[in-house]
């Protein structure tokens, strides 16, 4: 009886345990169909989406620099502010400045009068170079015509004191025998004197004729000479021209460099990195703060296993890790012609020593649909956050 006993608790014993394997088996089966079906509905959910965590928010950074030197008179922004377009951020002291564009304008206007008196010039001696040489010409022609009558008038008058000096031999021969008066005598050496003066006085006046008729050719020739003046004039005006337009350049960067000493903000969006106060001398080029302009956008380094059927167009759901209870939506905007390696500061370089191959990542950019200013200012370049692009939608359509 002990025996039978023994025995059929064992049976008990081995039934019990096969009960307990195949509730176990059933168990695990059970687990492992949940676990199926899990599966496949996560994976048939997420089919079509791609998404990383190797993502971060991006923007334009504007270095705020002077182009001008100069002391800091006031300024116009604070730390982290938001800025509009063309507000006034930074002024320098503009009176160095003011002063060279004074003198720039005085010297615009000395060079304009400069250039007027050289156009009259040039004007005048125009004018004046025909009449010149015909007033030339005709002084030429009389001056022949009076040496011409002075050197006849000479000849006559050297006539008149040969024949006087004749009479004067006849009438003394006459007065020793006694056939001619005394008084005649004298009339004829006064006649002589008169003529002799005469012909003196004639010659004087052929000399002075020449001297004269050479003066009216000289005259002539400098009359000649006109296009010779007229082209010096010509350069003259060339010459004051040339510094009036240099004058003009010199007022319009006067002006300029007045303008720079107020450095307006070139596009919206917040500053940063402020490294300046009043009363600074600042330098040109110097770094004076960051402008981060905006809209920001998404570059999210996908693997390039990744971008099979990602296309420009295609919707993005974005989360950002600063604002969790926040969805945004955007879209693939365009992808870097390149992985990020390969525009590394130190590329690889494959062809040398062992390799290995690595997926790549390459840059996407992904920029955001219908920000309202509120959350704009709250992104932030190299913030992270996490996209899924829905890889099945066309481009364009979010569908």
């Amino acid at each position: 009886m002990t025996q039978m006993g023994e025995q059929g608790g064992a049976r008990a014993k081995v039934a019990d345990a096969k009960r307990r394997r195949r509730k176990q088996f059933r168990i695990f089966g059970a687990v492992v169909t949940v676990a199926a079906i899990g599966g496949g509905i996560y994976w048939f959910a997420t089919r079509n989406l791609e998404s990383t965590d190797d993502a971060f928010i991006e923007a334009d950074v504007v270095q705020i620099a002077p182009q001008v030197g100069g002391m800091v008179a006031a300024l116009h922004f604070t730390d982290n502010q938001w800025v509009q377009r063309g507000q006034p951020l930074i002024e320098i002291d503009p009176q160095d400045y003011q002063a060279q564009l004074d003198s720039a304008k005085a010297n615009l206007a000395v060079a304009l009068a400069a250039r007027q008196a050289a156009e009259a010039d040039l004007d005048l001696t125009r004018k004046t170079t025909g009449a010149a040489i015909d007033q030339a010409r005709h002084g030429v022609e009389e001056a022949k015509e009076l040496v011409s009558e002075a050197r006849q008038q000479a000849d006559a008058a050297s006539a008149d004191a040969t024949r006087a000096a004749s009479d004067v031999k006849r009438y003394q021969s006459l007065l020793h025998f006694g056939g001619a008066s005394q008084q005649r005598f004298e009339q004829a050496e006064a006649d002589a004197r008169a003529t002799n003066a005469r012909w003196r006085a004639a010659q004087l006046a052929g000399t002075a004729a020449v001297a004269q008729e050479a003066q009216a050719r000289a005259k002539l020739v400098d009359a000649l000479a006109a296009p010779q003046r007229i082209a010096q004039k010509e350069a003259q005006l060339a010459n004051v021209t040339a510094k009036v337009q240099q004058a003009r350049a010199e007022l319009q960067a006067a002006e300029l460099n007045l303008s720079y000493t107020r450095i307006v903000a070139p596009s919206s969006g917040r500053m940063a990195k402020r490294a300046v106060n009043v009363g600074d001398v600042v330098q040109k080029n110097q770094a004076l703060a960051a402008l981060v302009v905006d809209p920001p956008w998404v570059i999210a380094n996908f693997k390039e296993t990744q971008l099979t059927r990602m296309r420009p167009g295609q919707p993005v759901s974005v989360r950002v890790d600063a604002l969790p209870r926040h969805l945004f939506h955007g879209r693939v905007d365009s992808f870097q012609p390149g992985t990020g390696a390969r525009f590394s500061l130190l590329p690889p370089e494959n062809a040398t020593g062992n390799y290995v191959k690595v997926v790549q990542r390459v840059p996407v950019k992904i920029v955001f649909d219908h920000l309202d200013d509120q959350l704009v200012h709250q992104l932030a370049p190299g913030m992270s956050v996490v996209p899924e692009v829905d890889v099945a939608a066309k481009p364009g359509t979010g569908k």
